[in-house]
């Protein structure tokens, strides 16, 4: 029987990669995006699985779940909480905690901390019914002060990773594994402008892939990560030693 998995900001980068390498193991993945289905992107029944969504707006998230639970129809085995937004500067430069519209820190923490937990409290009973596991995309950022990366993202993807840990407590006795993975610079159409300075003081000396990121997320969605909870695996070419 196959496996299912949803995921949210499947667009681009991380989740593009991690919707092909979960495709190409034989998974269905749904995917939840505030834009419609790009015909361009490279997976079958993309079009059938996918779930338009705004994730910055706390009523559309809520109202999704149920339209998610419909197109689920059976039990869920992953939940990758991946969309994340990080606003900058009209010259595209890092916003601080001044700096940072306060609108602009709602808009972040709802696609970056609300929705992970609409959707995980919302989705609970199939994920229950497949033993299933969820992933949020934390970050680098979470943990210390970043060049590029605005404060509003930075503290809403810590509280992301504290979500985690509270997340694996409470689902870990309903068979549910909690895990977080943290990203450092990744190799994505979005990269700042001096990134390659920071890669030249990373031990490993270079970016990482969509794909190196993808397969941590499979690997603790399936079998092979069974004792795993509340953890957050740091994919940085060793960025935070």
């Amino acid at each position: 029987m196959f496996k299912t998995l949803l995921l949210t900001g499947a667009s681009r980068g991380i989740g593009h990669a991690t919707v092909k390498k979960f495709s190409r193991e034989g998974w269905r993945v749904l995917t939840c995006s505030r834009q419609p289905f790009d015909e361009g992107c490279p997976w079958s029944g993309g079009a059938e699985n996918h779930i338009q969504v705004d994730l910055s707006d706390p009523a559309d998230t809520i109202n999704a779940v149920e339209r998610i639970r419909e197109r689920l129809d059976g039990p869920l085995h992953g939940l990758v909480n991946n969309a994340g937004v990080s606003p900058k500067g009209p010259d595209g430069g890092r916003l601080n905690t001044i700096s940072t519209d306060l609108m602009d820190w709602g808009k972040v923490f709802h696609v970056n901390f609300f929705a992970p937990v609409v959707l995980s409290r919302g989705l609970k009973d199939e994920l229950v019914q497949a033993n299933g596991s969820i992933v949020n995309v934390t970050s680098i950022a979470g943990s210390r002060v970043h060049p590029f990366a605005g404060a509003a993202y930075a503290t809403s993807k810590a509280a992301l990773a504290a979500l985690t840990r509270e997340m694996a407590h409470d689902f870990g006795p309903m068979g549910v594994r909690v895990n977080a993975i943290a990203p450092g610079e990744i190799e994505t159409s979005i990269l700042s402008e001096g990134t390659d300075e920071i890669v030249k003081k990373l031990p490993m000396q270079r970016l990482g892939s969509t794909e190196e990121v993808a397969n941590v997320i499979y690997f603790l969605c399936n079998d092979a990560s069974t004792y795993v909870s509340g953890t957050e695996i740091e994919i940085n070419g060793g960025q935070h030693v």
